[in-house]
């Protein structure tokens, strides 16, 4: 399962799609900004019930709450540090790259312009974390 933080639509539907293209069973939830985000990482409000996600995509330029802030988050707490985090965004900025690898990220992917990179983009990043990167498994999944 993987949790896409993208407050963009067209970019989230890309996103699914290439996901979904490449293993159709493989359940996606968007979210759409990082406050949203944390209360589905946290399982609070509406979604009490939220599994936990075996990736998270994460965009850096969100409404409410950015990025940066939720993947501060995340690593800092010691029951979601665990989950790898992609970020895959528009920006190629060094200072993003580097200050997202200094807050734990995973991976950093800048989206690609042309649709069938962008495609092919996410199908790598997620047959690379879900199928060839041995992950530990979470507590509710043991």
């Amino acid at each position: 399962m993987i949790l896409l933080v993208e407050d963009e639509p067209g970019d989230a539907y890309l996103t699914k799609e290439a996901v979904q293209g490449a293993d159709a069973a493989l359940r996606v939830d968007v979210v759409e900004d990082g406050v949203e985000a944390l209360a589905y990482l946290h399982r609070l409000g509406c979604y009490q019930d939220a599994p936990r996600p075996a990736l998270v995509i994460l965009d850096l330029n969100l409404p409410r709450k950015d990025g940066r802030e939720v993947l501060a988050e995340m690593k800092g707490d010691p029951d979601l540090a665990s989950i790898p985090v992609v970020v895959m965004t528009t920006s190629s900025a060094q200072r993003d790259i580097a200050q997202a690898y200094a807050l734990h990220a995973n991976c950093y992917v800048t989206k690609p312009v042309e649709l069938d990179q962008y495609m092919q983009a996410v199908r790598a990043t997620c047959e690379f974390w879900l199928s060839t990167a041995r992950l530990p498994v979470g507590e509710d999944e043991a």
